[in-house]
Formats: structure tokens, C-alpha cells, sequence
């Protein structure tokens, strides 16, 4: 993949960006933003999708406007032999909606969404037998998700 990220030129590159503004944005738009035929556009989408670089094409949603006001980061740390188990169970709790297997004390960082501190409460149990955790609210985001820098220019 290394590789493929190398070879994106401008072209490639806008396409990408106008993709993370806009996931629905029509071939015809998307072309004449990029500077291409239709036709032109569609290839280049494809082969960005066959080589992995595009994996899905998906929303942005607000949590809070599905009733999830609250936003938490919990650094979770499983105990002697409760790793697989602890994973597994993190997979099981719809509420995380991501979590990364990480280096250093802790073996899982996950972000989950909640409706309320009880609610908090009851999810973290769910793992307080096998696993030690931290918690932090999130109180904003400054940095929402976006595109790595795509260009080697500096």
C-alpha cells in the first residue's frame, strides 16, 4: 500500500478530497471538479477502489442527534490472560463505535457513545471483571476525522 500512496497524482489526489467533503457528490460534479470526462472520473474511481486506497464510501454522523449526547474515551487494560476475552467483549458493547489495539500499558483505546454517566456505568461493568479502565469525557474535537496529508510536498 506504501506503494500505492506514492503513485497518487494531483488528479487522484482531488478526487480523494472531494470524496471526504462530499461521499455522495455525482460523477458529473466530481468530474468537473477534478477536471476530467465522466467517463475519465469513473475509471479513476474504480481503480482507487481496486487498489485499496477508497475502502467505503460512508456518512458522517452526529451521535447527538441520534440520542447520544455524551462521548467518551475509555483506555482499557485487560487483566493476566483475559486479552481475547476482553477484545471480544469490546466487539459486543454497539455503544464503542471504534477502538485500536494499541502499544504501551493499556491494550485497547475505544470511543463510545452514550446517552447518559449511568449508562457509562453499566457499559464499563460489562468488562470490570476481566479488565482495568480509564475513562475521559470528551468535551470537543477540535480535529474531526479527516484525509491524511496526500502530497510528499513540503
Amino acid at each position: 500500500m506504501a506503494n500505492d500512496v506514492q503513485s497518487l497524482d494531483d488528479i487522484d489526489q482531488a478526487i480523494l478530497e472531494a470524496l471526504a467533503g462530499n461521499a455522495r457528490i455525482s460523477l458529473k460534479e466530481l468530474a468537473q471538479q477534478v477536471g476530467l470526462s465522466s467517463p475519465s472520473a469513473a475509471e479513476r474511481l474504480r481503480r482507487l477502489e481496486e487498489r485499496g486506497v477508497i475502502k467505503a464510501f460512508t456518512i458522517d454522523l452526529d451521535p447527538a442527534a441520534v440520542g447520544y449526547p455524551l462521548q467518551a474515551i475509555v483506555r482499557v487494560r485487560p487483566l493476566p490472560g483475559q486479552l481475547h476475552i476482553v477484545e471480544r467483549l469490546i466487539q459486543e458493547i454497539p455503544e464503542i463505535v471504534e477502538c485500536d489495539k494499541v502499544t504501551g500499558e493499556d491494550c485497547f483505546i475505544a470511543r463510545l457513545v452514550i446517552r447518559s454517566m449511568a449508562e457509562l456505568d453499566g457499559l464499563l461493568d460489562r468488562v470490570a471483571e476481566r479488565a482495568e479502565t480509564n475513562t475521559a469525557m470528551i468535551k470537543a474535537s477540535p480535529v474531526k476525522r479527516r484525509l491524511p496529508p496526500l502530497s510528499r510536498k513540503i
